[in-house]
């Protein structure tokens, strides 16, 4: 008979507070409304992408 082996669960997220505009905020919790997505998934998805399209440029 097989065993059911269960891991421990890798957790690679962390906690981060960070101020924004309220109208902002609106923007995220009516795009989370309409995509089902949650409003933290968004902005993760939003920061990632910032990351991997960013161009940095000397002054």
């Amino acid at each position: 008979m097989e065993k059911f082996i269960v891991t421990p669960k890798e957790d690679k997220s962390v906690t981060m507070t960070i101020r924004i505009d309220r109208a902002l905020q609106e923007e995220y919790n009516d795009l989370a409304a309409k995509t089902n997505r949650s409003r933290n998934e968004l902005i993760s998805m939003a920061l990632q992408y910032a990351l991997d399209h960013m161009e940095l440029k000397d002054e």
